[in-house]
């Protein structure tokens, strides 16, 4: 009896330490511009990053996007944290992103996952998806939809991130 709830307390903790260190799948997207970039090098740099997964024709996303961007410049100093917003347009409608980007005045890195492969590894099955990563690039909190206040509590997890809270 004793060896089985040791063997199940040594499978919960290693399941709590895997999923604690969560990370991104070795997959490449590709810039505005076209160059193809390994997502694993997203939080390999050292700040706290949030990722937002979005999509032209998704009105939340936009809305989810336009909210954090009035406070974005102030994260950026509080908190030293990026955004990286991730388009999963597929190929023939990734091409209206630039105008969408431009017209909204986003300053984040916006990159493309138009043919799925990191959606789908990640597990990614609707849109607004967000993910945050430590500053060691593990993923410590996801979130799914958008509803307005859902970037207060975004704001509430990055500071403590950067042991602001």
């Amino acid at each position: 009896m004793k060896r089985t709830l040791a063997l199940l307390a040594g499978i919960l903790l290693s399941i709590t330490g895997y999923a604690q260190n969560k990370t991104l799948p070795s997959v490449n997207v590709k810039t505005l511009e076209g160059q193809a970039i390994n997502v694993q090098t997203l939080g390999q740099t050292g700040k706290i990053t949030v990722i937002s997964f979005w999509a032209t024709w998704c009105s939340p996303c936009k809305k989810e996007l336009d909210a954090i961007s009035e406070i974005y410049e102030d994260w950026q100093k509080k908190y030293d944290v990026e955004l990286i917003a991730i388009s999963t347009d597929d190929a023939r409608s990734a091409a209206k992103v630039p105008g969408v980007v431009d017209a909204k005045g986003w300053k984040y890195r916006i990159l493309l996952d138009s043919n799925k492969e990191l959606s789908i590894a990640a597990n990614i099955q609707s849109v607004p998806y967000t993910f945050l990563l430590d500053q060691k690039g593990n993923i410590v909190y996801e979130h799914i939809g958008y509803a307005p206040g859902d970037e207060d509590e975004l704001e509430e997890r990055i500071a403590a991130l950067a042991g602001k809270k």
